[in-house]
C-alpha cells in the first residue's frame, strides 16, 4: 500500500465505475449464502459461488479501468473498491473455514493482517492522513488469494479436477499469504515513519 493519494477526478456518485463497484458490494452476501447453503441443508451451490465470484472479479476489472480511462476517478470510488475486495476475501474465508476447506491457522493469519492494518489506518487518520492506496504488492497479494479461494472451493470434491485444483489453489494461497503479509508490513513501516516524522517536527 501507498500513502500517496490518488487525484480525484469527479465529486459525482452515479458513475459507471461506482455503480460497478455497489454491484460487486451487493454480490458480497449472495455469494456468501451459496457458498454456506450446504452447511444449512441446502443442495451445493458451488459452481454459482464461483459464478458470482468471477463477475465481481471482471467488474474488479472494468471499474478501475473505466475509472481512468473516462476520467471519473472520485472519492466514492477510492473506498467502494478496495472495500469489495476486502468484503470477498472476508466472505470467502468466512465460508471456506465454515466448511472446513480452509485450516483455522491459515484463517487466523490473514485476519490478523487485516486487523493490524486496521490499527493502522486508525493511527493515520489520528495524524490527518487519508487511508493508504493500495499499491502493485497489494494487488498482487490480492490477485493470488482471489485466485486461491475459487480453486479451494473447487478442490472440495472428488477426481481429478478436484486435485489439480487443490494443488493450484494451495499454491496460491500461499503465496497471496505471503505476499498480503509483506504488504501489511510494509505499510507499518511506512505508519511508523510518518508518526515519527511528525513527531520530530512538533
Amino acid at each position: 500500500m501507498e500513502l500517496q493519494e490518488t487525484r480525484v477526478q469527479t465529486d459525482r456518485v452515479l458513475t459507471i465505475p461506482n455503480i460497478l463497484s455497489m454491484a460487486r458490494l451487493l454480490g458480497v452476501p449472495l455469494f456468501l449464502w451459496l457458498i454456506l447453503l450446504p452447511e444449512f441443508g441446502g443442495p451445493n451451490a458451488d459452481g454459482w459461488a464461483l459464478l458470482v465470484l468471477a463477475l465481481s472479479g471482471v467488474s474488479d476489472y472494468l471499474d478501475g479501468k473505466l475509472a481512468r480511462r473516462w476520467n471519473q476517478i472520485s472519492s466514492l470510488g477510492r473506498l467502494l473498491d478496495p472495500a469489495a475486495d476486502r468484503l470477498y476475501i472476508l466472505s470467502t474465508i468466512i465460508g471456506l473455514t465454515w466448511r472446513e476447506i480452509l485450516p483455522w491457522w491459515l484463517t487466523a493469519l490473514l485476519l490478523a493482517r487485516d486487523l493490524t492494518l486496521l490499527v493502522m489506518v486508525g493511527v493515520l487518520r489520528r495524524h490527518g492522513y487519508p487511508p493508504p492506496q493500495v499499491n502493485f504488492l497489494g494487488k498482487a497479494a490480492t490477485f493470488n488469494l482471489m485466485y486461491a479461494f475459487p480453486l479451494l472451493l473447487l478442490s472440495d470434491g472428488n477426481g481429478w479436477l478436484s486435485s489439480l485444483a487443490a494443488i493450484f489453489g494451495w499454491a496460491f494461497a500461499g503465496w497471496g499469504t505471503t505476499l498480503y503479509w509483506w504488504a501489511g508490513i510494509l505499510y507499518v513501516v511506512q505508519v511508523r515513519r510518518l508518526v515519527k516524522a511528525d513527531a520530530a517536527a512538533g
